[in-house]
């Protein structure tokens, strides 16, 4: 007589990774190391763990309840379909996933003792510890280390002190330029000292000729 039975594991990865990793013919490939074909339409076949499983979807609710028919090899003619329920719920550390495989034929108990557990839980959650490992590297990977930062944050005020510099030295060779235009200007002012100087050589010598000519016109007289 067909049995049930339910059980759960803990899985580090969201309800909505988990739903579409198990839809997804690659991703349950990859969780279970057996060939797989699935998809996520209801009444698609599906197949995992190189056809040994067959069956098809029977209901899908995006993230949250995965219900599929399931028969391995292993079924005889006279075993209808198995059903697996996978429900998801979140929680802080991943996803909940509770099972209930039901009509299971009586003499294959080994799906519930172990089978579940090595050939689908134990691959689920090393499959996504590794990704969530392969995500958490791939930022630190792209992002500059911490001392090329730093130094990138020390070298950038040195752009602005050399522009600054520059600027200084156009200015000061500015000036030096404007000092030299100005220059002849201020020369001109000798030439009115030499031509006062002159005035007064000419004043003297008109002043000592002067007593000259009286002492002339005297000795005439």
């Amino acid at each position: 007589m067909p049995y049930s039975f339910t059980l759960t594991t803990t899985i580090p990865a969201s309800p909505q990774e988990v739903y579409e990793a198990w839809l997804d013919s690659l991703a349950h490939s990859e969780m279970t190391g057996g060939a797989a074909t699935m998809s996520d339409m209801v009444g698609a076949e599906v197949s995992a763990w190189d056809s040994y499983i067959t069956g098809r979807n029977i209901e899908l609710i995006p993230g949250e309840r995965i219900v599929q028919s399931w028969r391995t090899s292993e079924f005889g003619e006279q075993h209808e379909d198995s059903i697996i329920t996978l429900t998801l719920e979140p929680l802080e550390e991943g996803t909940l996933l509770t099972l209930e495989h039901s009509n299971v034929p009586e003499e294959q108990r080994s799906y519930e003792e172990g089978g579940w557990q090595e050939n689908y839980f134990e691959p689920m959650v090393a499959y996504f510890a590794a990704r969530q490992q392969e995500e958490a590297e791939a930022p630190a990977q792209e992002a500059p280390p911490a001392a090329a930062r730093k130094r990138r944050a020390r070298g950038a005020p040195k752009r602005p002190a050399k522009r600054a510099a520059k600027a200084a030295k156009r200015t000061a060779k500015s000036a030096r330029k404007a000092k030299r235009a100005a220059a002849p200007r201020a020369k001109a002012a000798p030439k009115k000292r030499k031509s006062a100087r002159k005035a007064v050589a000419a004043a003297s010598r008109r002043r000592a000729k002067s007593p000259r000519r009286k002492s002339a016109r005297r000795k005439g007289k």
